[in-house]
């Protein structure tokens, strides 16, 4: 929550955070400097509806009210008003509740904004997963861009490599072995083609043994 506080606000931008980020006195931040946002409401919050708008449930969408918070800390905190939209995930099952300070966008819109940031979240979670990255080099903004690039051209010539020479591996194995055979010189079809596991060979499979001697 208080990386909120170095956030540096764009007037018009849209900031999508879940309800872990919610502190009424950082919100007011956004629509001080005239940004908007739109987070996921807690269960416990308590406000007044002031105005309540049409809504199509066959979109998911269950409502649209304009809300203000209640309870003297909350309502010095953030004064103005807010509006909530209730919205059914049929796919998953679950109803999500938004807070945003945005009255103009439907509200589908501002379902689907939040549903965007599921997008963001997968990105990174592929990253985790997929790319060969253990730490990072330097900590600025052009230090972590460069290594993520590095990493994403790496795996998309590998991905080249798969399809060319027909490699029946997944990438992600091709990435083990290549990791583990990065000194070692021999061609790369025949690296790649081994029925050997490279992934699971012993770490000190080329040093001797005492008890063999």
């Amino acid at each position: 929550m208080n990386v909120l506080d170095r956030v540096v606000i764009e007037p018009a931008a849209f900031y999508v955070m879940d309800r872990g980020y919610i502190d009424f006195r950082r919100l007011r931040r956004f629509t001080m400097a005239g940004a908007f946002f739109v987070t996921r409401a807690k269960r416990n919050l308590h406000c007044t509806v002031r105005d309540k708008r049409s809504v199509d449930r066959t979109t998911g969408l269950r409502s649209d009210h304009t809300i203000v918070v209640e309870g003297i800390k909350t309502a010095t905190l953030y004064p103005e008003p807010l509006r909530r939209v209730a919205f059914y995930d049929a796919e998953h099952k679950r109803r999500l509740v938004f807070l945003t300070n945005n009255f103009a966008l439907p509200a589908l819109t501002i379902a689907g904004l939040y549903k965007s940031r599921w997008q963001i979240e997968l990105f990174f979670k592929w990253i985790k997963q997929h790319l060969r990255i253990k730490a990072f080099f330097g900590m600025s903004e052009n230090a972590v861009k460069t290594q993520i690039w590095i990493a994403i051209s790496v795996y998309v010539l590998v991905a080249i490599v798969k399809k060319e020479l027909g490699v029946q591996r997944s990438l992600y194995e091709i990435l083990q072995v290549l990791s583990v055979s990065l000194f070692e010189k021999m061609p790369l079809l025949q690296a790649l083609h081994t029925e050997i596991d490279a992934s699971e060979q012993d770490a000190d499979h080329k040093q001797l043994r005492l008890f063999d001697l």
